[in-house]
This record gives structure tokens, sequence and C-alpha cells, in this order.
């Protein structure tokens, strides 16, 4: 249970972390949160909980293949905002990544490519 407690808090910490970037700077905030921070603590918890090198490996796989098709809503998002609000600009990103991602998947099907 104190190692449960322990990765929650550490993870939690490193969410915090970047978001205190971001308050401070923009560039440096956005740069800390482009790092694949949250997949290489993902890594390193499948690790430490000795999962086999196939899952290690095939998380980082697919992790590749699942971000491309959210990075349109990082240009989606600073456009919409000024014109929709936060939280409309949010929900419609999240619903236009959902879309682009279901399209992603069936077009990389084609290739062998199983997201889904």
């Amino acid at each position: 249970m104190q190692y449960l407690i322990l990765k929650y808090l550490i993870t939690a910490g490193v969410v915090v972390l970047v978001s205190e970037f971001a308050k401070r700077s923009d560039k440096l905030g956005g740069l800390i949160a482009a790092l694949p921070i949250v997949t290489v603590l993902t890594l390193i918890w499948l690790y430490v909980e000795q999962q086999p090198a196939s899952k290690i490996a095939n998380h980082a796989y697919y992790t590749f293949w699942c971000v491309l098709p959210t990075l349109p809503m990082f240009l989606l998002f600073p456009y919409l905002l000024p014109k929709l609000g936060f939280v409309v600009s949010l929900i419609t990103c999240v619903i236009f990544t959902t879309i682009v991602f279901l399209l992603f998947a069936f077009l990389l099907k084609r290739f062998g490519i199983d997201l889904l």
C-alpha cells in the first residue's frame, strides 16, 4: 500500500510541477508538458513492477501511434479559445481528437496496426 501511495504522490507531483512551470513561462511550461514525462513514468512503473519487456515495449510503441492523432488539438485549442471560451473549446477539442483518433485508427488498420 505504501508503494502505491508513493507512486501516486510522485506522479501527481510531476503534474503539479509542470503546471507550476507553465504559470511562470508559457514556453518552458509547453516544453516540459511536451516531454513524454507521463510515458517515461509509466515505463518506469512498469519496469519497477517487473512487467515483461514485451509489455513495456508495446506500451511505448502504441503511445507513439496514439500521440500522432492528438497533435492537431494543440493547434485547434488556441484558435478556438478566444472565440468560444475555455470549456466549449476544450469539449470541442476532445470530440475533435476522438474523431481524428478513430479515423487514424481505421487508416492504420489497413497497414496492420491495430489501435483499437
